[in-house]
């Protein structure tokens, strides 16, 4: 047990590094796009755009031909997760607003929940959360003001499990992006077709300071 807690315990710190170092991109985001303002006025802008267009329709197409691999590391991760959950309040926040969200329990199923020291169903474990599931799981009822954190307690060792969300949150995700196809593909043809308005600014700025230079 202790071993699955200390593997938690990187997991979680693994998270932490992950976020640390998604602001420091961010901020490095920020200053390219000051350096790029600054870079509109050479040659080379154009060119810089149409390689983060091909960068980017080169990552749409990979992501759709390793599709199922994408899936293999969510279930991963997600399960990663679910063995640090009472490691880190932050990962635990963003666990429970995820099931929440979704509507979900587990990457496939409330059985993932087995990974976790405190909620699997082995007869050694001493946790009261033993056999449950945490209470973000749990379907919602519009006639309480107050959320019931104890509403997981025992219920994957119940027959019935009517007051869970059953479905795992990657089918959910996946029927997410089903049901709102064609709002993503118009986000994706959008932004496209902004950074191909984009090179084609680029491309007569670069025509008009030639011009202004063959006068001189």
């Amino acid at each position: 047990m202790s071993g699955n807690h200390f593997k938690g315990h990187e997991v979680s710190c693994c998270i932490k590094y992950f976020i640390f170092g998604f602001n420091i991109l961010f901020w490095l985001l920020g200053m390219a796009l000051v350096g790029i303002g600054l870079w509109a006025w050479s040659e080379k802008f154009s060119v810089f755009l149409g390689i983060i267009f091909f960068l980017e329709l080169t990552t749409g197409v990979l992501a759709f031909v390793f599709k199922d691999w994408i899936k293999d590391q969510l279930n991963l991760f997600i399960n990663n997760n679910i063995r640090a959950y009472r490691d880190d309040i932050d990962l635990q926040n963003l666990i429970d607003f995820t099931q929440e969200y979704w509507e979900c329990c587990g990457a496939f199923g409330a059985d993932d929940w087995n990974l976790n020291i405190y909620f699997n169903c082995t007869d050694g474990n001493p946790s009261r959360e033993k056999c449950g599931v945490p209470f973000s799981c749990c379907t919602k009822d519009p006639a309480e003001d107050v959320i019931n954190t104890q509403c997981g307690y025992d219920i994957r060792a119940k027959p019935q499990k009517d007051y869970i969300n059953v479905k795992g949150c990657v089918p959910q995700f996946e029927k997410w992006l089903q049901d709102n196809l064609t709002l993503v593909a118009g986000i994706f043809i959008g932004v496209a077709l902004l950074q191909i308005f984009g090179i084609c600014l680029a491309q007569n700025l670069v025509s008009d300071i030639e011009a202004v230079r063959a006068s001189w």
